[in-house]
């Protein structure tokens, strides 16, 4: 039996502000998650967007730049549902696989396409207040930051059964050539 290992390390977002913004991301539910990220490259696109393509390589992930734009509205809903739940499926498992900027650069490919050939936000969806608390927040700190928090939340989703390994504090040994 394979045990699935849970990102939830915040390797980016260093300094405690950063962390408890992250803290504040993981506690929304499940679609105030994807909200909050449609939000986040609505408002901050022309900055937080060009950070992403830059250091991504694209061709790591086909399946879920050009096979998950050819799905129904429903299938890409429920994709970014599993990624963002950590739910073991192929598509959330080719997330997993990836860096932190090429898994940003996959929710970059995505908030573009919104509406046109990604599933859109619901004409009626309000945003709720701790959606608009962390979004205010999160544009009140300096480009960094910004990026290291969404590549802590982004590097968090997905599926993965690859385990970390274990540093020379955790083993008390020094690793060998």
């Amino acid at each position: 039996m394979t045990a699935s290992y849970n990102k939830t390390i915040s390797h980016q977002a260093q300094s405690q502000s950063t962390q408890n913004l992250v803290a504040e991301f993981n506690a929304l539910d499940t679609d105030a998650k994807l909200a909050w990220l449609y939000f986040v490259y609505e408002k901050m696109g022309d900055t937080v967007t060009p950070a992403a393509p830059s250091a991504a390589e694209p061709e790591l992930a086909p399946m879920l730049v050009g096979d998950y734009l050819q799905l129904s509205d429903e299938e890409q809903l429920e994709i970014m549902r599993d990624i963002v739940n950590c739910k073991d499926t192929a598509y959330s498992r080719a997330y997993g696989a990836l860096k932190e900027n090429n898994q940003l650069f996959i929710w970059y490919v995505w908030a573009e396409a919104m509406g046109d050939t990604v599933v859109g936000m619901p004409d009626n969806y309000e945003s709720t207040e701790e959606i608009n608390d962390l979004l205010a927040r999160i544009e009140e700190i300096e480009f960094q930051e910004q990026i290291s928090i969404l590549r802590t939340i982004a590097g968090e989703m997905g599926y993965s059964d690859v385990k970390p390994i274990a540093t020379q504090a955790e083993t008390g040994k020094t690793s060998s050539l």
